[in-house]
């Protein structure tokens, strides 16, 4: 970290008497404070074209189902449906179907944590979970709330999640952030999942009860969020919810995988219905009321809305984004408040909700299909709209190539695993490689050979099984799964170890055999 060089007394005695010398001058008045700009009638007709503008984005997409809710003034003013809850069913998507809502589960619980605190201060308590640590001692001494809701821990870019991915529980992964390495502490900004877990989990746990039943004690019940919960097993057993979506070579779309995110269920577990959460969205827009009753205190509300750090210096449209506590803060040319929070599971789930509080409007979108964008898309048109009465560019078109740059596999290898160069080495005997390895964050890594010499690796603790390819002498190949694959990845062996590419981003990816 760059540090300014210490001037000393005389030379600030300088400054100050320079200073003192300067030509007094009056202090710049502040801005006029913002104004609602957007009529009644203006919502109406932006309103009155989201049915075509969604038709029109679901055939582009092919995604199969939709639903939609707007807020206006504390009201429902657009609640609706659309496509089918899954390919190759009647059944159709309605506005009180589940869906998994991903990471815009964060605003959810930080609106829980929220009402779990009586101070708006208390955000910047310490975040106390027995057992968690971090890599470095301070920073596990003076972490915050706050600094894990708005990703400024230091934590790497979506620590752990390869853990959830080779089926490791939550106890499991938060217990082993304590390995990751850190960035610059609440002067970086990187998300992730399981810091953000780790914090709502110890306010659950200070409140002396599970994250699961603070939310519905503080949100969801008083709410009257009747089909919301954090727990993937009322997603999965509710009669009307939404199978998750992966598009197929051939641009269909097919309910191939189910995603399981209990494991981060504050940061992506929470599953919902368009009609909850325009209930939720109405609480938002009014300060923490509902129907003329106090649901969430008014102050430890509001700073969720406030940033917290700076995710993007120069966005896409040339101006600054930050990060708040479970929200993304940004500020228009009008200079009002824009807060929005999009969730997206590679494996079948896309959703957004976007608010102008200045305006008490806001929209929800949730899909049951993997992120291409429409989500986004739908909201940023409809409030493209609402303010300008006209579209002024193809949002689609823009948020799917916004979300294919976002998801592409992070740089790593150049290597094409699948095509071993010409003239390969033979690799040794398959004894060579078999065998137990170890690594304090992964865990066992086992390699074992079928009785033609075939390799298989198994990781995690379920665990999972990986076929082999052979690629070049020691060096060789599989395919990976789960929400963060990147394709076929190396697997080298060297001097008693094997290293995993695609698991060694941040040098975590060496097994040394036992």
């Amino acid at each position: 970290m760059r540090t300014l060089p210490t001037l000393g007394a005389a030379g600030a005695a300088v400054l100050l008497t320079a200073a003192a010398a300067l030509p007094a001058t009056a202090a710049p008045s502040p801005p006029p404070a913002p104004k609602p700009q957007i009529t009644d009638a203006a919502v109406d007709k932006a309103v009155a074209r989201l049915d075509r503008t969604v038709g029109d984005m679901m055939r582009r997409t092919g995604v199969p189902g939709v639903s939609v809710a707007v807020v206006h003034d504390d009201k429902v003013v657009h609640i609706k449906g659309y496509g089918l809850r899954r390919t190759g069913e009647s059944a159709k998507v309605g506005p009180d179907t589940v869906f998994q809502i991903a990471s815009l589960s964060k605003p959810v619980s930080s609106t829980v944590v929220a009402g779990a605190l009586t101070d708006p201060q208390e955000w910047d308590d310490r975040a106390v979970l027995p057992g968690f640590s971090l890599k470095d001692p301070w920073v596990t001494d003076h972490v915050t709330t706050a600094d894990l809701f708005s990703h400024r821990s230091g934590l790497p870019d979506h620590a752990g999640d390869l853990l959830e991915d080779l089926g490791y529980d939550q106890a499991y992964i938060l217990d082993h952030l304590r390995l990751e390495p850190l960035g610059p502490f609440r002067a970086s900004y990187a998300y992730t999942n399981f810091g953000f877990t780790a914090a709502a989990e110890a306010i659950a746990r200070a409140q002396g009860t599970s994250w699961q039943k603070l939310s519905a004690d503080t949100l969801f019940k008083p709410a009257g969020m009747t089909r919301t919960s954090t727990e993937f097993s009322a997603f999965a057993n509710s009669p009307d919810h939404a199978a998750t979506h992966v598009k197929n070579a051939d641009g269909t779309w097919s309910p191939r995988f189910v995603r399981d995110p209990n494991a981060q269920a504050p940061a992506g577990g929470v599953s919902s219905t368009a009609t909850d959460m325009a209930r939720w969205l109405r609480l938002q827009l009014a300060g923490g009321t509902l129907d003329g009753k106090r649901i969430i205190p008014a102050d430890t509300l509001a700073r969720t809305h406030l940033p917290e750090i700076v995710s993007q210096p120069t966005n896409a449209v040339g101006t600054t984004s930050f990060y708040g506590l479970g929200w993304n803060v940004g500020y228009d040319s009008a200079g009002r408040v824009r807060l929005s929070h999009s969730g997206a599971f590679e494996l079948g789930a896309n959703t957004n909700v976007t608010m102008l509080p200045l305006e008490r409007l806001g929209i929800v979108v949730l899909t049951n299909g993997a992120p291409v964008g429409l989500p986004d898309a739908v909201a940023l048109d409809f409030f493209d709209y609402a303010e300008h009465g006209k579209v002024s560019t193809d949002w689609l078109a823009l948020a799917a190539s916004a979300y294919a740059t976002a998801l592409a596999p992070p740089d790593g290898s150049s290597t094409d695993y699948a095509h071993p160069p010409a003239g390969a080495r033979p690799a040794r005997d398959s004894a060579a490689y078999t065998g137990t390895y170890d690594n304090p964050y992964y865990g066992k890594a086992t390699v074992t050979a079928d009785d033609n010499g075939a390799l298989t690796l198994a990781l995690g603790p379920e665990p999972l099984r990986f076929p082999l390819t052979h690629y070049d002498g020691d060096t060789f190949s599989f395919m990976t799964a789960g929400e963060n694959a990147v394709g076929r990845t190396g697997v080298i062996f060297a001097d008693g170890t094997l290293r995993i590419e695609y698991l060694d981003a941040d040098h975590l990816g060496t097994f040394t055999r036992r």
